[in-house]
């Protein structure tokens, strides 16, 4: 293992990058956490890892000592100036950037990649959206979200966490909540717990039905949660022989992820039989 610097071992302890509210930045500060955070990626099937919203780098010192090809991207332009000052490790690019803009084709040639970081509050949801949408190139996911959040993405169906992430989440990836972090680890500290989760994608992440309607139909279903799927999907145009069916007495939350995909299934079949 390569040994760290001097200045890379004081790396987010000296305060030289202000955290901007605006960007819901909150910097970690405890190395252990780093390191474990770090240590959630398996590199198996990959070996390059995107890293958001690196900040000053305290969980970036753990990556580059990894087999793997690093790209730290932040938004901030006074954080990329320290990271690159002050890590200057071969096995790692710096892009100044807004992840969710950015085209993820011109990373890695195309490969397969993970991605990590201490994700800001204001966009997590929005950063798993964009990362959905290139899962066919992501393997795995990792790193922390405000606790909600994360326990939102992992949890399973019957609870009123359950809902639109967590289905379209794990229609393609295996949710494991891994540990919950305090606000006193972090500068300065946010006024709730924060959570590590892992994604791993399915070995067959391919959907039975049509994608764009899965997407529809959760989406449908869960803006009116508390309504049977009868009424709430009523502008599906169902067909009276449908609505019979037992699936339409439920309620959104009770219904599993492979459960949604059976549903939807059975509207694109309505669909072309009353065309």
């Amino acid at each position: 293992m390569k040994k760290k610097s001097k200045i890379q071992k004081e790396a987010n302890t000296t305060g030289a990058v202000p955290a901007k509210k605006h960007l819901g930045q909150h910097f970690l500060k405890d190395e252990a956490i780093a390191e474990k955070i770090g240590d959630t990626l398996t590199l198996k099937g990959y070996k390059n890892i995107l890293e958001i919203g690196p900040g000053m780098g305290v969980l970036t010192k753990y990556l580059v000592n990894k087999d793997a090809e690093i790209i730290a991207m932040d938004l901030d332009a006074e954080s990329i100036v320290y990271l690159k000052e002050n890590y200057k490790n071969k096995n790692l690019k710096i892009i100044e950037a807004d992840f969710l803009k950015y085209d993820l084709s011109e990373l890695f040639n195309d490969e397969q990649f993970s991605i990590t970081g201490n994700f800001p509050y204001n966009i997590s949801t929005q950063i798993v959206f964009k990362m959905l949408e290139w899962k066919e190139q992501i393997p795995e996911f990792t790193g922390m979200f405000q606790k909600e959040v994360a326990q939102r993405i992992c949890e399973k169906e019957g609870s009123k966490a359950y809902g639109i992430l967590s289905v379209l989440t794990q229609a393609f990836y295996d949710a494991e909540y891994l540990f919950t972090v305090p606000p006193t680890v972090f500068n300065p500290p946010p006024k709730v717990d924060s959570g590590v989760l892992r994604l791993k994608r399915k070995a067959d992440y391919s959907l039975p039905c049509d994608e764009k309607m899965l997407y529809k139909v959760v989406k449908t279903a869960f803006q009116q949660r508390r309504k049977t799927l009868r009424n709430s999907l009523k502008s599906f145009n169902i067909s009276d022989k449908l609505k019979e069916d037992t699936i339409f007495g439920q309620r959104p939350e009770q219904l599993s992820v492979s459960q949604f995909i059976t549903l939807t299934k059975k509207l694109e079949n309505d669909a072309i039989s009353t065309d």
